[in-house]
Parts: C-alpha cells; structure tokens; sequence
C-alpha cells in the first residue's frame, strides 16, 4: 500500500511535470545583435508582433548593435527588421528571412538572430543568379548549425543512453544534469570570475561527482529495494520536477549569458558564417564523443559496462561488479551531461529550464540511434539536428521540432530498434 501512494504521488509530479509551467515566472523578452562583418549596426529598427499580428512593439539597435524588447507573455512573435532602416552597403543576407516567428517560453529572453552581408553581395546586375546562391548557402548554413546542435544534444543523449543501457532506466531527469552543468558553470565563471574554460572545467568534475551522487545514494538503493522501472521512471519524472524548480529559485526565471564570447565577431568559411566558439565547441564535442566511444570499445571498464548492459546476472557471475560498473557510467554520464549543459549555455542564455526544452530532443536522439547504444546516440542526435535546422527551408520555424519527431516515428515504424540498435533489445 505504501508503495502505491509513493507511485501514486510521483506519477501526480510527472503529470504537473509535463503539463505545467510556472505562472509566476516573468521576464520573457526578444533580443539580439546586428553585425555586418564583425562591426556592429546601429539604428535598425526591429517590429515586433504576436502570432495574431497585434503589434507588441519596436526597438532600435544601439551603437553596440544590441537591441532588447520585453513581450507580455510566452508565446510565439513575429520578428520584422525594417530593411529600409539598414545603413547604406548593408543588406540582409537571405531576402525571405526578414521577418522570423520565434517561440518564447516562460521566463526566458530569446535571441534573435539576422544575417547581415555587404550590399554588393545580395543585389545589382546578379540579384537573378544570388538569389539561387543564396538558397544553397542558406542551405549550407543551416547543416552546419544541425551539425552544432546535433552534437550538443548527442552529448546529452550518449550519457542517457549509457544509463539506460546498463540499468534499463528511463530518466526524466536527465535534461536537469545538463542544467546543473551549465548553471555551475555559470556560477564560476560571472559569480566567482573565474575564466570560463576553468569554470567549464570544474563543472563537468561536480557534474561526474552530482552524478555518481544520484546512483550512490539514490537510484542504488532503489534497485536494491527491487523497485520497478516504471516506478523508477515515473520518480525520475518527479525528480525532474523539484530539480527544476530548486534551479528556479536560486537562479530566477531570467535567463543570463556566461561573462566571456557573448558577442565573438563572425568568421567566412565558404557560405558559412559562425563565430570561433562555434567551430571550437564543435571540436571539443566531437573529441568528447569520439573519447568516450573508443573508451566503451577498448577498455577494461567499457568492456564490462557492455558485459552489463548485455546481461547483468551473467556479467556478475563473471566476477564483474555491477553497482560498481553503474556508478561509473553514471559519472561519465553526469560528466558528459554537464559539457552538453555549458555548451548548451553558451549557444544561448543560461536558464533554469534549459535542460527540461531539449530533453525531447535528446531522447528521440537517444530512440532514433538506437536504446542503449553510445554510437546509436551520436547518429540519432546528427539525424534529429540536421532534420530540425534544414527543414526550416520549407517549414515555419515553430514547426522543426515536430517534424523532427514525426521523422522519428517513421523510423520506429519501419526499424523499431533504430538506426544502430540491435533488434534483441526491444521486447
């Protein structure tokens, strides 16, 4: 009976979970920064409109090129950039992307985002053949930012997928590992004003440690108490829930950006323009990737954490020690969540929320790729980021996501153990 109310009450967390926001969280906003080759735009004015068309308001950019405009509540606004503002020699990048609908959620501030290139290069005597140009380059844009998000959430999804593999726990509260690590990150880098590459450092360290924690004086006894995975999945669901709401009052609702590389001047590679922390992050994510799967493939610890995964009453008969073999995937996975969570943060504001707004994501990766697969996770979160960027090409932006998970059920439908998951794992 005990065990029943306990059940009973999570289950009731995990619906307050999924269906509710906080009301009370305030401070939603619209901002961004105009460059044009690295040099900051001012006096552009920017509309902004509800979904409805009711105007919300304007803002001008400043000698910065900064603009901010507070909007009543969350919900999804259309961005206009007024073109006939922009100064002479500065046009739009892509012609259709003056106007841009952005989602904004509770409590947070949204960035937009307008590309700006010389004039020369939009119009004039070629404007018939840029136009087909600037399709392919916007092409090319948009699989290199797939790329960089796809990463990200891989980072995130190779850490649940390990857990789930070896434990066969489906944890809702993954997303808030990858809170914590930014948060952390952010306290050590604007509160205590160390360097953020130290600050990224060490939060990844309290991250493994947060993570080994979970298992060692949570999850652990669980397992050991014989509690059931779905019991274990709706806890994690309620879990989730108080993690994200102790994130809210120590943090706030605003979102804040880190004290360092807010602001890096654009970089040409080809048609693509990115800042250097872009292709930098893109490189430390991938070695982090590459590291941890090679580990799974060759050492001792990999081998046994396999060995778990495949069978665990077998593995301990082999005198391997499963809570042992656990623990370790669980540091590596709150390790690997927290890197996700600070470069997660440093793709935009830090929040409280951030790891809850891309947990979806991070499990149609983790499902895509394959349960319980490292390799399957990296695969599956490319697939989900590239789809989510490239199919604002012919989509509304508001509608990425859901397109991204509508691919997702196609594949369950015709391989239903995903792109790299062996058909024995599920049933």
């Amino acid at each position: 009976m005990r065990r029943a109310v306990i059940a009973f009450t999570a289950f009731l967390g995990g619906l307050v979970f999924l269906l509710s926001s906080p009301a009370w969280a305030d401070g939603e906003a619209l901002k961004g920064t105009l460059q044009n080759q690295g040099q900051p735009v001012n006096g552009v004015k920017i509309s902004v409109a509800g979904e409805d068309g009711k105007p919300v308001g304007d803002a001008t950019t400043g000698a910065d090129g900064k603009w901010e405009m507070p909007v009543p509540k969350a919900g999804t606004y259309k961005v206009t950039l007024d073109q006939s503002t922009l100064p002479q020699g500065v046009a739009l990048k892509f012609k259709d992307r003056a106007t841009l609908n952005v989602q904004v959620y509770d409590g947070s501030e949204r960035n937009v985002l307008f590309a700006l290139a010389p004039a020369g290069e939009q119009g004039g005597a070629a404007a018939a053949s840029s136009d087909s140009s600037s399709f392919w380059d916007r092409v090319a844009q948009l699989t290199f930012e797939g790329f960089n998000l796809g990463l990200i959430i891989a980072l995130a999804a190779m850490g649940l997928s390990l857990v789930f593999g070896t434990t066969g726990l489906t944890n809702f509260a993954h997303g808030e590992l990858l809170t914590f690590g930014a948060m952390c990150a952010y306290f050590f880098n604007v509160v205590v004003g160390l360097p953020l590459v130290w600050a990224a450092v060490i939060s990844v360290v309290i991250g493994g440690v947060f993570g080994y924690g979970q298992d060692r004086f949570f999850w652990g006894r669980l397992r050991r108490r014989g509690s059931s995975l779905v019991a274990m999945m709706i806890i994690s669901i309620g879990l989730a829930l108080f993690l994200r709401y102790v994130f809210l009052f120590f943090f706030g609702g605003e979102g804040a950006p880190y004290a360092e590389y807010n602001a890096q001047p654009g970089i040409q590679v080809g048609p693509i323009s990115a800042a250097p922390k872009n292709f930098i992050a893109m490189g430390i994510e991938l070695a982090v990737l590459v590291f941890v799967g090679v580990a799974l493939l060759k050492t001792r610890v990999g081998k046994a954490a396999r060995a778990v995964a495949d069978n665990p009453a077998l593995a301990a008969s082999s005198g391997i020690n499963v809570d042992g073999v656990i623990r370790i995937i669980w540091t590596v996975g709150g390790a690997v969540a927290a890197l996700a969570g600070v470069m997660l943060g440093l793709a935009q504001n830090v929040s409280y929320q951030m790891g809850f707004q891309v947990l979806l994501l991070v499990f149609a990766g983790v499902t895509l790729g394959g349960l319980g697969t490292a390799f399957g996770a990296l695969v599956g979160s490319i697939v989900v980021g590239l789809f989510i960027q490239l199919s604002t090409v012919v989509v509304p932006t508001e509608l990425k996501t859901v397109g991204a998970l509508l691919v997702l059920i196609l594949v369950m439908l015709f391989r239903p153990q995903g792109i790299l998951g062996r058909r024995e794992r599920i049933g």
